[in-house]
């Protein structure tokens, strides 16, 4: 497992990584630089979860509310300005933004 995160700036996001050992993302977090506001705390085993149970409704209220889950690979960043972080780091980036996303209330 690796952990990672990187400055969008185009978007103005701090993105971070979960990624397992094959370079899929198993988990990834957007927090907007400008304010701090978590926009994504996805997670590959929910998005799984919800596409094995072809509840659509579900899954559509899962991405409203915690955003889409990244499709790229590690391999798909090399060259890109990537920094290294602890698991420590990404959990408590993990968790703040799935505290803030559980509590928002979703249309």
């Amino acid at each position: 497992m690796a952990y990672f995160r990187y400055f969008h700036a185009e978007e103005d996001l701090w993105c971070y990584y979960d990624v397992a050992d094959d370079g899929a993302v198993l988990r990834h977090v957007e927090v907007r630089a400008g304010d701090g506001c978590p926009v994504t705390a996805a997670s590959l085993a929910e998005v799984l979860h919800l596409r094995d149970t072809a509840d659509l409704a579900a899954m559509r209220s899962y991405e409203t509310r915690f955003g889409v889950l990244a499709e790229a690979k590690r391999e798909d960043w090399v060259g890109a300005p990537v920094q290294e972080i602890s698991a420590a780091a990404f959990e408590r980036a993990w968790a703040a933004a799935r505290t803030v996303l559980e509590a928002a209330v979703t249309e």
